[in-house]
């Protein structure tokens, strides 16, 4: 089972050593990546010749990485403490974003306002498919579990495509603005998905430090039996984590239905990126998953620099590979390989 990198390390001889050491590891990957990132818009620059459009890229690249912070959390929530890949994170993202859209033009709400239903919703369909498909006895081994998260996602992405058809959907915001900053132009549409997914984000970081359901899940991820032993009701700790997991899906849906085009396999792109973010963050690492987001969305925006027209998703893969290979357990994580 693999542990969350939220828990407080384990009790030893010299309490303060280990954890000086992690630290100091932590602080350095970072460094060096952020040191990565300063070459990188260095480049840039050379490159393009045009210091506005190299700031434009930063500041939509780390607008745009707090979403996906958002997304890989739920997905590194649900590994960190239930050991499951989950692939069809995407296509219930993809159901989020269509309750939204279905609550916008039934009612007029308010695009953020369907938070409040699409948060709920997610959250009960998380907890209904990790309770009627992955925790009994066809969900129990791996091989099983992928299986079944992939015919999900295909079921879910076709399913949406039989009942809202394969023309794309706009949500638009209203009142929606522009603005300069430091010369470059920002929207307000992406500038409050930002602001959301890092409450949100901080949000999920509070009640996993800070309450005891967050004690339970840590106490699971960390050691499922002992957790039992002294009465932790480890299934239902299960179904709660895959819920607020999926839950996670729904709020950055909410918040990026404004930013995208609408489409049933919407959830692909995002399932993809999501699954970079969370190697690179390391896996069951909450933190990580929003620093790798942030990461990878400046990645993403550097790429289109560097490549012209070509796809941004070629400079996220060869950060991915390089991860794979240099530092597997990704670049945040105190766990080894």
């Amino acid at each position: 089972m693999s542990d969350l990198d939220t828990s407080p390390a384990a009790p030893t001889a010299v309490p303060t050593e280990p954890k000086t050491k992690a630290d100091k590891g932590f602080l350095g990957r970072a460094g060096v990546a952020g040191l990565v990132l300063v070459l990188a818009v260095v480049v840039a620059l050379l490159q393009s010749g045009s210091g506005l459009v190299v700031w434009q890229s930063v500041v939509t690249g780390i607008l745009t990485g707090g979403l996906y912070g958002l997304i890989a959390m739920g997905l590194t929530l649900i590994f960190g403490v239930l050991d499951i890949v989950n692939f069809a994170h995407g296509a219930l993202l993809a159901v989020a974003m269509f309750i939204s859209f279905g609550m916008i033009s039934a009612t007029g709400m308010h695009p953020y306002l369907t938070l409040i239903v699409a948060v709920p919703a997610l959250f009960l369909i998380g907890a209904a498919v990790h309770r009627g498909l992955l925790s009994g006895r066809g969900g129990g081994s791996l091989e099983n579990q992928l299986l079944i998260t992939l015919g999900l996602s295909l079921l879910l992405e076709n399913g949406l495509l039989m009942f809202f058809g394969a023309e794309p959907k706009n949500i638009s915001l209203p009142g929606d603005f522009q603005f300069p900053l430091l010369g470059a132009v920002v929207a307000g549409s992406r500038l409050y998905a930002f602001l959301g997914a890092i409450a949100l984000g901080g949000l999920l970081f509070w009640l996993l430090r800070r309450t005891r359901l967050g004690t339970a899940i840590r106490a699971v991820a960390a050691n499922g039996p002992g957790a039992e032993l002294v009465g932790i009701n480890v299934s239902r700790i299960h179904t709660l984590t895959f819920a607020i997991g999926t839950a996670c899906a729904g709020a950055a849906a909410a918040l990026a239905g404004p930013l995208v085009t609408v489409t049933p396999t919407l959830g692909e792109q995002f399932n993809i990126t999501a699954f970079v973010v969370v190697v690179l963050g390391g896996m069951g690492n909450v933190v990580g998953a929003l620093i790798g987001g942030l990461l990878i969305g400046l990645v993403e925006q550097l790429t289109t620099i560097y490549l012209g027209g070509q796809s941004s998703l070629l400079g996220v893969f060869v950060v991915f590979v390089l991860v794979l290979f240099l530092r597997p357990q990704g670049l945040f994580s105190r766990r080894q390989a």
